[in-house]
């Protein structure tokens, strides 16, 4: 089959296409999901501490007094949803993410809600990840921070293409710079403590620390206060983002799925509570302070702790490394996360269909175009891009803990009341949290996030809106055998007429077809997702007079089963040069052209295809929407 320049290039990039029998082999080991789901939460030790420390530090070393009872608070918050989310993945086995538990148990706008606010928040964690990592090199190498900006796309860029190339891949391409960070931060906290009680690292002088917090925030120190504890403690919850991605991804796991996922959950949330809080000790005890664009706090620690040599650079390497992956935890979730979406009808349909790698692969491209985008808009600036951050996580994760307590409380099974009432208790905190950082971020660009949800939403029922009155439009009289027109007496060309679904568009391209033809012939294929079965029954009880065949396609590509079989359609005919074999592919014609989008545009590559091949006359018969 001849490829176009585009397809030589995407299997350069992403390698050639899986069978979809290899899904099974697809599935990550609890190390790889260690590495590959967990990378975000992780990651966030970089720069948890830091925002925490950058609003402090506008009380003055009064405020940085209180790094550390701000810590604790929030790794008390970590546990609490993590023990929330270890029932909700026990009782959803097949990936129990805040959309699906609220959707099913809360109703339709409670769901949208959730999806809505997780799906941005996805989108900010590639971005503020992605940022976070450029700074890290950036710190180290400050004459690279004019480019931080095509930097930080390159990044996206690379994520992108690793992603492509599946889930396997991109866990190999993961476990590497997640372990090496983790040692990393180990060996940074335990060598930092050790010299700390040996007396050999001594605390930033007091009048230093004054000079520096006036150059990081001016003159004028801010009295300490509620509203600013709020906002530091808000800016640090940036560490609980991406706890959500081991239930969302449950099926990811080998056998038994649950059982891993609970394992991975445990190990992530002591990992991510034992280096956020030894980075914010030594922070604390070094008197460290941070101002907006300079060297990270993680670098200064560092530098105190390593001085200038190889570990230092360890340190910085394996830093930017994992947060330029941590997007990976966006880039497993995502695409998941759109898939339902699309399967309820809320998202295009073309998003619920797995790409030649055995990934959602348009999920993909979404995520990268929108990160990629909001990194332009903010200048790939960590700070302007962290209030935005987490206010949509902390929904999600209040409504997806609140639909667990109906969901206990209509099963009603052993333990269901003690059960109902953790994921009751987390629910309540998560909520007043959610409050918290809605009132202590609003301004700083929170409401930016509390406009665009209710938007997406909107976005979300117009789409279904469009689905229902396409399936409306195009609904058929069910077991009820169609009648066609009579094939022309003499004379009519060997015809083969592609059909998805039965319903009125395909219908309508059978009766064209049946009209011309003096030889019929209707093509399906199987893209292997369990339909093929019901489709060959409705067949036969609908249009028995007109022969199917059934393609399988064991890579899920409509083309190359396509092509195939019409090349030797046309090859058995080629005998009788007076007809020439025609192909008719049904179509869509959409009321406005924006709703092209909710719909595969897949004939418009089939025609393209079957002209390169050679095909002579192809057809498009148009259904108007």
């Amino acid at each position: 089959m001849p490829q176009s320049l585009f397809e030589r290039v995407k299997r350069k990039m992403v390698g050639d296409p899986l069978p979809t029998s290899a899904h099974a082999e697809e599935r990550l080991t609890n190390a790889e999901a260690l590495a590959i789901l967990s990378s975000d939460a992780l990651s966030s030790v970089a720069y948890a501490t830091q925002e925490i420390v950058l609003v402090l530090g506008m009380a003055g070393a009064v405020g940085l007094g209180l790094t550390l009872p701000v810590t604790g608070l929030i790794v008390l918050l970590m546990l609490v949803v993590a023990i929330s989310y270890r029932q909700t993945i026990k009782a959803y086995p097949h990936g129990g993410g805040s959309y699906r538990v609220s959707h099913e148990n809360l109703g339709v706008m409670p769901g949208l809600v959730a999806g809505a606010s997780l799906s941005i928040d996805y989108v900010l964690t590639v971005a503020v990840s992605v940022a976070a990592g450029i700074s890290a090199l950036t710190s180290y190498l400050p004459v690279l921070e004019p480019e931080r900006v095509p930097l930080c796309l390159l990044g996206v860029v690379l994520l992108m293409v690793a992603n492509l190339r599946g889930l396997r891949s991109s866990a190999q391409l993961l476990s590497l710079p997640t372990y090496l960070f983790i040692t990393a931060i180990f060996v940074l906290i335990v060598g930092g403590l050790v010299k700390l009680s040996l007396g050999e690292l001594t605390p930033l002088p007091v009048a230093d620390q004054a000079k520096q917090l006036i150059e990081a925030h001016g003159q004028e120190v801010t009295a300490l206060g509620s509203v600013l504890v709020m906002r530091a403690f808000s800016s640090g919850c940036a560490a609980l983002t991406g706890i959500e991605a081991i239930s969302d991804s449950v099926m990811a796991f080998k056998p038994v799925e649950w059982r891993n996922a609970r394992r991975v959950l445990t190990v992530m949330v002591v990992l991510l509570a034992t280096m956020f809080t030894g980075i914010s000790v030594l922070a604390q005890q070094l008197g460290v302070v941070y101002r907006e664009n300079g060297p990270t706090l993680l670098y200064q620690i560092g530098q105190a702790v390593f001085g200038n040599g190889p570990l230092l650079l360890v340190l910085q390497l394996s830093t930017l490394l994992i947060l330029l992956l941590a997007a990976n935890t966006a880039y497993a979730d995502f695409p998941r996360l759109s898939a339902f979406l699309a399967q309820d009808g809320y998202m295009p349909r073309q998003l619920a269909s797995l790409g030649d790698r055995l990934v959602f692969s348009n999920g993909i491209l979404m995520l990268s175009a929108l990160a990629g985008l909001l990194v332009v808009i903010f200048g790939g600036s960590v700070s302007r891009l962290i209030p935005l951050y987490a206010v949509g996580v902390f929904t999600s994760f209040t409504l997806s803990q609140a639909g667990m307590v109906v969901h206990w409380w209509r099963e009603k099974g052993q333990g269901w009341l003690g059960k109902a009432l953790i994921n009751g208790f987390g629910s309540l905190v998560t909520a007043v949290v959610s409050a918290v950082l809605l009132f202590s971020k609003f301004t700083q660009g929170a409401w930016l996030v509390v406009l665009a949800v209710p938007l997406v939403v909107g976005v979300f029922l117009t789409i279904k809106a469009h689905y229902r009155q396409v399936a409306k439009r195009l609904r058929l009289a069910a077991d009820v055998q169609l009648n066609l027109p009579e094939p022309p007496a003499a004379g009519g060309a060997p015809v083969v007429v592609l059909v998805g679904q039965l319903h009125r568009g395909s219908f309508e391209a059978i009766r064209y077809a049946r009209s011309i033809a003096g030889e019929l012939v209707a093509v399906h294929v199987d893209l292997g997702l369990g339909k093929a079965d019901a489709f060959r029954e409705q067949w036969k009880r609908q249009l028995p007079q007109v022969p199917l065949v059934v393609l399988e396609s064991p890579f899920r590509s409509l083309q190359a089963p396509v092509l195939d079989f019409v090349h030797q359609f046309e090859t058995d005919h080629r005998k009788d040069r007076d007809k020439f074999c025609t192909v008719v592919l049904p179509v869509f014609v959409t009321r406005h052209r924006w709703e092209n989008l909710l719909h595969n545009q897949s004939t418009i590559a089939l025609r393209s295809a079957l002209r390169r091949q050679g095909t002579r006359v192809v057809t498009t018969v148009g259904f108007y929407l």
